[in-house]
């Protein structure tokens, strides 16, 4: 260059200056072994609405999530071992709800499983209990005072599932928010190796590296029955006492972000860097698919969102295709390299192999992404600055006679806000083993030498609609496909199908909620137990339902309208709530808990006899009928505007629920 100042000088020097180099070499030895990409199911009740679906609508969703080569094409399936308890965005049903039931069919995480085994028979199934019925507690609210009862009830959700459903479940959890509780650990690997499943792993604590990390160190046995430490929301990070261990560690619960581009951002940082930073070779997204209420807690926190049953409409949102940068390419068994970190200027990279010679430089990896563009809801993330770069990679080892390697590139373009995910360019060229790419900001890659893959895709599924204004449901179904009724989202208690055979009138098939005793859970369920329908925005509205009481003297039912709050906050919840009660009186609240109370009386309701509740409300007014005769009128609601419809009972009991509907306007 004749002048160090002209332009062209100036661009060389920023050329070499973004230009940096990276090796990938098997030789030198390689990292950890990769476990795979996964979702959860549960934690709580976050599949509840696709169960509904009609198909082919049904089939399409399980397909983007789970068929090989196809969407997010995921290695696990986690799903919660329900507990009658609310945790997080609704209950999920116990094989056991009291000591001397068991029913292997109730829930839909059994039908879930053998879907996901139907698509990919090698898919790994996980199994964590978030919560417990009552009466593994004994009456207290913690499940490890009684360790061998616990044992055996979690033992028993792994032996039906292979007996009832023939599923083998790979690895069950163990979590609790307060602590951890290694007599437990050591019983419960007695209790599966007693009960012929040595095969059967532990993950413990799956929430915190410490203290187990610590406990296993200093405990042998504990070590031993220990497989796996999985943490829940790890920011990317170890602990050395972890790493001492030589266990596999695992990222068991990430991400729990809103889907959106941001939200695919932040999936694929974790991806990448829960290796890079922590030497993590799983990870595991709460959760699977958002099918959910969205006005529930954690709103569209999937891998897609599938909230629609009546519709039919769902929509593939961008982790899928962050998810299958990843498992199209490499699969539970591949080994890490130890060439694995970040880029100089900013974003990261890990490459796999089969040891086949075959090398996956792996999705999301070579990504450049700003801060704002990869945030989380949790941990917070630190600021970092990224940049565009010229990036240049050497093979060596049993790659450096690789002559071409696949690419598939995702390109989120904030600023223009068309994005465009998992798109197959053209081959790439490799010259003497090296190759160099133009790494942009927010840019997802993956080179392999695998010629599989593919984006696939189904007719636009129908457009988004709101739920039905007018919505009736007799429960008159002989053979439920499930044991919950379609679009209920049981928020405390369990509403199951029941076939009255007291009764041989006219309410022989009914919805029944059948938890008595407080669950043992880490979330605050409601006193009441409580199951919302419907359409959020509703403001407006007639709920009518026939009721039947099974409590004598102390019994109670409900109705309810406008409808706030549901999930971890339920028992916070506001709306219009028609009480009638089995000692011949009523009530009408403004809340769940029964506190503010509009209107008063007797009923002349009793226990073991049919009711019809009818409860109208328009603007502040509300009206109740019992039985098609006014109860009470007038009452005025100052608040809430809307919300869900809703049945439920006074407290944990038994109660029976028949013909309900809703007109809205």
């Amino acid at each position: 260059f004749d002048n160090i100042t002209s332009p062209q000088y100036q661009l060389f020097i920023s050329t070499i200056e973004n230009l940096d180099q990276y090796v990938l070499d098997d030789k030198v030895g390689l990292g950890r072994v990769f476990d795979g990409i996964g979702g959860l199911s549960g934690g709580g009740a976050t599949s509840r609405l696709l169960v509904n679906y009609a198909e082919p609508y049904r089939s399409q969703i399980l397909d983007y999530l789970f068929k090989p080569n196809f969407g997010a094409s995921l290695h696990i399936l986690k799903v919660e071992i329900g507990g009658d308890a609310q945790t997080t965005d609704g209950t999920e049903p116990s094989h056991m709800h009291y000591e001397n039931d068991e029913n292997f069919f109730r829930g839909y995480e059994w039908w879930l499983m053998k879907e996901a085994k139907k698509r990919n028979p090698n898919i790994t199934l996980i199994g964590l209990p978030w919560a417990f019925p009552g009466w593994v507690g004994h009456g207290k609210n913690w499940p490890y005072d009684y360790p061998d009862i616990t044992a055996t009830y979690v033992v028993s959700w792994i032996i039906g599932a292979k007996q009832y459903h023939d599923l083998d479940i790979n690895y069950v959890g163990i979590w609790n928010e307060r602590n951890f509780d290694s007599k437990y650990i050591k019983l419960l690997r007695y209790t599966l190796d007693k009960s012929g499943l040595e095969s059967v792993r532990i993950i413990a604590s799956d929430n915190l590296w410490e203290p187990i990390s610590l406990f296993m160190l200093l405990d042998q046995e504990l070590r031993r029955a220990v497989d796996v430490i999985g943490a829940h929301y790890p920011g990317t990070t170890t602990v050395l006492e972890a790493l001492k261990t030589q266990k596999k560690l695992w990222s068991s619960e990430d991400y729990s972000t809103f889907n959106n581009e941001v939200g695919g951002g932040c999936w694929a940082r974790i991806l990448n860097q829960n290796y890079v930073n922590g030497l993590m070779t799983a990870t595991i997204s709460w959760n699977l698919v958002a099918s959910y209420y969205g006005e529930l807690p954690f709103g569209r926190d999937g891998l897609m969102t599938a909230q629609e049953p009546w519709s039919g409409s769902y929509v593939v949102e961008s982790p899928i295709w962050i998810s299958a940068h990843t498992t199209q390419f490499t699969q539970p068994g591949w080994t890490y390299l130890q060439t694995v970190g970040h880029l100089a200027h900013g974003g990261s990279y890990v490459a796999l192999t089969n040891g086949k010679g075959d090398l996956t430089l792996d999705g999301y990896k070579d990504t450049q992404r700003t801060h704002d563009h990869s945030v989380c809801v949790r941990p917070p993330l630190p600021a970092f600055n990224v940049t565009s770069q010229n990036t240049t990679f050497q093979l060596k080892g049993s790659f450096a006679s690789l002559a071409q390697l696949q690419v598939w590139r995702s390109r989120f373009n904030f600023k223009t806000q068309k994005p465009t995910f998992f798109e197959k360019l053209s081959p790439l060229k490799l010259s003497d083993g090296s190759f160099t790419l133009n790494l942009g900001e927010d840019e997802v890659y993956t080179l392999t030498s695998l010629t599989s893959g593919l984006k696939g895709s189904f007719p636009d599924p129908p457009p988004s609609a709101p739920f039905p204004t007018t919505y009736k449901d007799d429960f008159n179904v002989a053979n439920p496909p499930f044991t919950e009724a379609p679009d209920f989202a049981d928020q405390t208690g369990v509403f199951e199908y029941h076939i009255n055979l007291t009764d041989p009138g006219p309410h022989v098939f009914t919805l029944r909620q059948v938890v008595t005793q407080r669950p043992v859970t880490w979330a605050t369920d409601a006193d009441q137990t409580i199951s919302v329908i419907g359409n959020y925005k509703w403001e407006n509205l007639t709920v009518s339902c026939d009721v039947f009481m099974e409590t004598v003297k102390t019994g109670g039912v409900f109705i309810a309208a406008r409808v706030d709050k549901g999930g971890q906050s339920v028992r916070n919840a506001k709306g219009l709530f028609y009480w009638i009660f089995s000692d011949g009186s009523y009530k009408v609240t403004n809340d769940l808990a029964g506190q503010a109370v509009l209107a008063e009386g007797p009923s002349g309701t009793r226990a073991f006899g049919w009711h019809t509740l009818t409860l109208s409300i328009k603007g502040q007014y509300a009206t109740g009928l019992l039985n098609g005769y006014p109860l009470w009128k007038n009452a005025v609601v100052l608040g809430p505007k809307n919300g869900w419809a809703a049945i439920g009972t006074k407290s944990f009991e038994l109660a029976q629920f028949d013909n309900f509907a809703v007109k809205a306007e």
